[in-house]
């Protein structure tokens, strides 16, 4: 154990120069920090809400606007069945979660019933609704049919309506930039957002603010858009204007036939026209949406084409030829920073219900200085007093502990910082934690070295004996303290993982420490000084 290859003290040097390298920063104040030269590490670890601030949101799911839309789902399948089987039928209409209909003709109703029940799908996805269908069919009488959503299909829907809007809302804070957002369900239809080191929520609450369900429909070019009603089949919708948000927008007449829809889309991205430089919203279809797509611009050459979001008309440009492939751009009065929201919302997909934000709070730095502060001097005084006992304890091999030790720190926090962890208050407390841990290698070997001298080995051998047969223990310690972060890590959340990060790095980090840093000190010191005798 005493014999180190070249190679095993370069790579363990580089190791430390890296970490005091990547770690210093977070030493230094912001304006050190953007003065530093660009080739040097100038980034800080990442501080959660509790340590900088940041933004609280209490979203409401609106589960009432997915009862309506499923419902409004039915009607269009229910008149186009009925028109494909020519079954007269009158007073279709939608009220809350139930949808009703009438069929003229008496003699029809069996063939009606029967098409109905083709319609409505059983609930797919529950266990406890097996055999249930989606609605439930009644006959008040007089030829009229009504088909009210049940429990099962209810209870299935706001499942799936929850998963989607946190998964949703994820992907869109992620892609603002932001780290370790905490986003958990809160209650039946409510999703709690902590974002940290956001102290103007605005872009957050416009960003979740939208749906972002985009649409392609064909514009009704002989309707007329001023008019106060929209013909059958149609709607009137005002063109986006990001740049002139408060001038009267013009309207355009849409179908409301869907003929692409935005679910289609993989991926988005915000760029430029090269011809006028003007910003523009890249976007690729599945194989799907590229095929529809096609289908669509083929048989409607030389008309107009609208790209919808949220019931507001992006553009509506004429399609000038076959549109193969899948991709294209989406062009209007954009400014820069909106074709990039825009593609964020597109990328991150459609929320299935709208949210609307029932509590805003903002977590003030002054809480987070404090906490800094406070973690800080329990960083220090830990450090000091796990030194000191190491000293008082071991004498020269307890001050090469605390070397170690040290250096241990600074590899955390250059780990921490390389990798964009987010630092907490509990992740503070994993540090400290850490420095307890982190000494009870060199403890192992040391009292293992000890043991060697009594049972009458030489120096050199008794050292070498003393890291050669304490690894062992080591490796086991480390990899049960190891196993149990992970598993925090993975069943638990916010704090918590906040916690378990921190204490996974430091026992990597201490591992390394102690059987690397410790054993090249103590052989360094063997080199150098030369002594006859061990006082351990």
């Amino acid at each position: 154990m005493l014999q180190v290859s070249l190679w095993t003290r370069l790579i363990t040097l580089i190791i430390l120069l890296a970490g005091i390298l990547i770690a210093v920063p977070n030493a230094l104040s912001p304006d050190l920090r953007a003065r530093m030269p660009k080739f040097l590490p100038s980034s800080a670890v990442n501080l959660g809400l509790d340590l900088q601030g940041g933004s609280y949101l209490l979203l409401g799911v609106d589960f009432d606007q997915v009862t309506r839309d499923r419902a409004e789902t039915l009607v269009g399948d229910i008149r186009a069945a009925f028109r494909k089987a020519h079954i007269p039928l009158s007073d279709l209409d939608v009220h809350a979660d139930t949808v009703s209909v009438r069929v003229t003709d008496p003699t029809r109703l069996e063939e009606a019933r029967t098409l109905l029940q083709t319609i409505n799908p059983a609930v797919t996805g529950s266990v406890l609704s097996v055999g249930a269908k989606e609605y439930e069919l009644a006959e008040p009488g007089n030829g009229v049919f009504t088909l009210h959503m049940s429990d099962a299909f209810k209870a299935l829907t706001h499942q799936q309506v929850m998963d989607q809007s946190i998964e949703v809302v994820r992907r869109r804070i992620d892609a603002l930039g932001t780290r370790e957002p905490t986003i958990e369900r809160s209650g039946d239809d409510r999703i709690l957002v902590q974002v940290p080191g956001l102290q103007n929520p605005t872009q957050l609450q416009n960003m979740l603010g939208k749906v972002a369900k985009m649409t392609f429909q064909l514009v009704d070019e002989q309707a007329n858009p001023n008019a106060s009603v929209a013909p059958i089949g149609d709607e009137i919708l005002p063109v986006m204007d990001e740049r002139n948000k408060n001038l009267p927008s013009r309207k355009v007449v849409v179908q409301r036939r869907v003929m692409v829809s935005g679910d289609r889309l993989t991926d988005a991205s915000q760029g430029f026209d090269q011809q006028t430089g003007q910003p523009i919203v890249n976007f690729r279809m599945d194989s799907v949406g590229a095929r529809q797509f096609g289908d669509v611009t083929k048989e409607h050459v030389g008309h107009r084409f609208a790209i919808v979001l949220d019931k507001q008309v992006i553009t509506d440009p004429v399609i000038n030829s076959v549109i193969l492939g899948g991709s294209g751009y989406i062009t209007g009065n954009f400014t820069a920073q909106g074709a990039n929201d825009m593609a964020i919302l597109l990328r991150a997909g459609a929320l299935p219900a709208p949210l609307k934000v029932l509590e805003e709070r903002t977590v003030g730095a002054e809480l987070g200085a404090d906490s800094i502060k406070a973690g800080r001097y329990s960083a220090i005084a830990g450090l000091a007093l796990v030194a000191l006992f190491m000293i008082l304890r071991y004498g020269l091999f307890g001050l090469f502990a605390d070397i170690a030790l040290t250096l241990n720190v600074v590899l955390l926090l250059a780990a921490l910082t390389a990798f964009g962890a987010t630092l907490t208050l509990p992740g503070i407390a994993g540090i400290v934690l850490t420095m307890g841990m982190a000494v009870d290698a060199n403890v192992l070997i040391f009292e293992r070295i000890r043991e060697e001298q009594r049972n009458g080995r030489t120096m050199l051998a008794a050292i070498d004996t003393g890291f050669r047969r304490a690894m062992a223990t080591i490796i086991d310690a480390n990899m049960t303290h190891l196993i149990a972060s992970l598993i925090l890590f993975e069943l638990g959340n916010g704090p918590i993982k906040g916690f378990a990060v921190t204490l996974a790095v430091g026992i990597i980090t201490s591992f390394f420490t102690a059987v690397m840093v410790t054993r090249l000190i103590v052989i360094s010191w063997l080199n150098i000084a030369r002594p006859r005798k061990l006082a351990l």
